[in-house]
């Protein structure tokens, strides 16, 4: 019995301790990254702000080009939705909304993503001009996770992870617009 006693005393603990550290644990995280493509800021936003010009330059949009991608309403304005739907799991089933749109600088997207895991995600992406004819773009993604799966913020580098592929989508845009 006195056995038993401990040992159920050891997995309590052993549940207790990542439960009580989540607590402690940041639950939102950030990512962006930018890029200067030497084209007109009018120019480049009015490409960027068109969800299904990502199929161009996005990383993600490339990874299955088995992918069934469905559209609803007009894009570039608010509350167009481009919907996709992948046989891969690091693909999965998702939509992304237009949000927000400040004309000539900024637009937001809701992520929702449905398959292999629900989760609803903020992006946007800003143009400043730095002279007539060069542009700064940034792209960012805005997470969060509840407690108590906010632990895993402290083994997974977001940063790192998203970081790259907002890199590879940007370098790509800058090489389709300064075509």
């Amino acid at each position: 019995m006195k056995i038993l006693k401990i040992i159920l005393l050891v997995v309590a603990i052993l549940i207790a301790i990542p439960l009580i550290t989540a607590l402690f644990v940041k639950k939102d995280y950030a990512v962006e990254r930018e890029i200067v493509i030497n084209r007109p800021k009018d120019f480049v936003f009015d490409y960027i702000k068109l969800l299904k010009n990502q199929d161009n330059f996005s990383k993600w949009a490339t990874m299955d080009p088995h992918m069934k991608k469905s559209y609803d309403g007009i894009d570039g304005t608010v509350g167009f939705i481009s919907a996709w739907d992948s046989e891969q799991k690091d693909v999965g089933k998702g939509e992304q909304e237009i949000k927000k749109i400040e004309p000539g600088a900024r637009i937001d997207f809701e992520l929702r993503f449905i398959e292999p895991f629900e989760s609803k995600d903020q992006a946007h992406m800003t143009t400043e001009a730095l002279s007539d004819s060069t542009t700064r773009v940034k792209w960012g993604f805005d997470g969060h996770m509840d407690y108590p799966m906010n632990i895993m913020l402290l083994c997974m580098d977001f940063d790192k992870m998203l970081g790259g592929d907002l890199e590879i989508g940007l370098q790509n845009l800058k090489t389709q617009l300064e075509k």
